[in-house]
């Protein structure tokens, strides 16, 4: 009999997402055993249990997949895992807190995509405001932008320091320059956008960070972007559908939350995919899946 394809699933929180767990079933695991309640102390004796109890070849039909909702502590876990490992006994290993990787990847990929398309440039040199920017998809979604040369603004409204010990502690753990910027108030959104080339939504779902009139100082503007999918729109004028459609009273065009959605479920569907069927060992991470985000939108060119 064959050995059955397993995938353990670490969470420092108290559930694993459902979401995940039935990611990891369409991609062929046919046993999904959630762990809750994980740190990152924690990875390695479940790492060395997972590894050492089917020999060489059933580790290649074992996986380990990171969740939870910090994406520090998200990759702190993966490389515990990476490291507690003993060849031969290495098996894949896939992290994505909150999904966080992967939607970070597929909006920002979105974003270069419609840069490239619509005004012949990329993101290098470009000034990216990301309101919401301290939680999971906005700092991911910095680190990515920066590391393809950006000036990126993590914008929070709970005000400077906020925002700048986000940008500090995120820029510290990735090794990128992040720089933080008030959102606190009207005033300090539009001060904040009137340099902005580019801006992300990453609030969380039902906010609106950008209203009509906070858009009418936007003159730089050249995409918004948003991946808030509950009503209203986390930017006025982006509706969840749009994909390049220009944005009222700017020059630029809009990128809406289920065009990024698409985006992030084909990149998490396929990495997982390709954690399970891989020859040897892969280790899967934001850089991975903004990788194949790119790929898959050269696919729909």
């Amino acid at each position: 009999m064959e050995r059955p394809y397993i995938l353990h699933m670490l969470t420092p929180g108290s559930h694993m997402s459902p979401f995940d767990v039935n990611m990891a079933a369409d991609a062929g695991y046919q046993m999904i055993v959630p762990y809750c309640g994980v740190d990152t102390k924690a990875t390695a004796g479940l790492t060395q249990d997972a590894i050492f109890s089917r020999g060489p070849k059933g580790v290649a039909r074992t996986g380990l997949f990171i969740g939870g909702r910090d994406v520090h502590q998200a990759a702190d876990m993966l490389d515990a895992a990476r490291q507690a490992m003993v060849p031969p006994f290495i098996v894949s290993v896939f992290a994505d807190p909150s999904g966080s990787y992967t939607t970070a990847a597929a909006l920002v990929a979105c974003v270069l995509s419609q840069l490239q398309k619509t005004h012949s440039t990329g993101l290098s040199g470009m000034r990216v405001l990301i309101l919401g920017g301290t939680g999971t998809v906005g700092r991911i979604a910095g680190v990515l932008a920066a590391a393809q040369g950006a000036s990126v603004l993590l914008s929070s409204h709970q005000g400077l320091d906020a925002a700048r010990r986000a940008a500090d502690e995120t820029s510290r753990r990735f090794g990128v320059r992040l720089d933080g910027v008030s959102g606190s108030d009207s005033a300090a959104v539009r001060a904040a956008l009137a340099g902005a080339d580019v801006v992300l939504g990453t609030a969380a779902a039902g906010v609106q960070v950008l209203s009509e009139a906070d858009l009418s100082v936007a003159s730089r503007l050249l995409v918004a972007a948003d991946v808030n999918a509950v009503p209203p729109e986390g930017i006025a004028g982006v509706g969840v559908m749009d994909n390049g459609k220009p944005l009222a009273g700017t020059h630029a065009v809009g990128i809406g939350a289920l065009a990024v959605g698409n985006v992030k479920y084909q990149v998490q569907h396929r990495l997982l995919q390709r954690m399970r069927n891989a020859d040897k060992p892969v280790a899967l991470s934001f850089p991975e899946a903004f990788e194949l985000a790119c790929d898959v939108l050269a696919e729909v060119k």
